[in-house]
């Protein structure tokens, strides 16, 4: 598995299972937005039992319907393909998006009641006029500690992740390298047949 998978997997599990008490956040901060973000999977998390299949496919979908409006999926896909993103048709790089996503959502039931009864705490928030990161750690029974910063920007009237960086490792910058070194030995082509395929072990060789 991608170790890129695991920072999304463990950022957003983290989100879903914690508790999260930002100082005088609204719905109109982005620290705001986050919680209530969290507070809709929590309520998800809590009425699903996983007992089969086909209930943990519509956990999985309810969860990216609820994501999907809080994380820019779009911008961190052109953010990860990095240069090769302007070589790309119209065509390449929607299909490349929505195999990036679905590789996402893929990668999130794994592990995911192992993060239960965690605690985030809030650190500190720096903010501009369009963007913010938000550094937070968490804190997991019987677990390393886990420093998560998400770097947020204002797009559509909204707060959205376009990054998210566990103990100083980037999603995005992960991603990038790795798919930059399959199109180097390969082809972009090559990229989409092992997203295809969701063979992310050979991504890592």
């Amino acid at each position: 598995m991608y170790r890129a998978s695991r920072i999304i997997t463990a950022a957003i599990l983290l989100l879903a299972t914690s508790s999260w008490n930002p100082p005088t956040a609204t719905a109109l901060t982005p620290a705001g937005q986050l919680q209530e973000t969290w507070e809709q999977i929590v309520f998800i998390l809590k009425s699903t039992s996983f007992d089969s299949e086909p209930e943990i496919n519509v956990f999985r979908i309810k969860v990216m319907q609820i994501i999907t409006p809080r994380f820019d999926f779009a911008e961190m896909a052109r953010r990860c393909l990095g240069a090769h993103w302007g070589n790309r048709t119209r065509a390449e790089r929607e299909e490349y998006a929505e195999l990036f996503v679905a590789m996402l959502a893929r990668s999130y039931i794994g592990g995911i009641r192992d993060y239960k009864d965690s605690t985030v705490l809030y650190i500190r928030e720096f903010n501009d006029a369009n963007s913010t990161q938000i550094d937070t750690r968490i804190i997991a029974n019987g677990a390393k500690d886990l420093f998560v910063s998400y770097k947020m920007h204002f797009v559509e009237e909204d707060w959205k992740v376009y990054d998210v960086i566990i103990d100083d490792v980037s999603l995005v910058d992960n991603y990038r390298s790795q798919f930059h070194r399959v199109i180097a030995r390969s082809s972009f082509e090559g990229l989409i047949r092992i997203m295809r395929k969701g063979n992310r072990a050979d991504m890592s060789d």
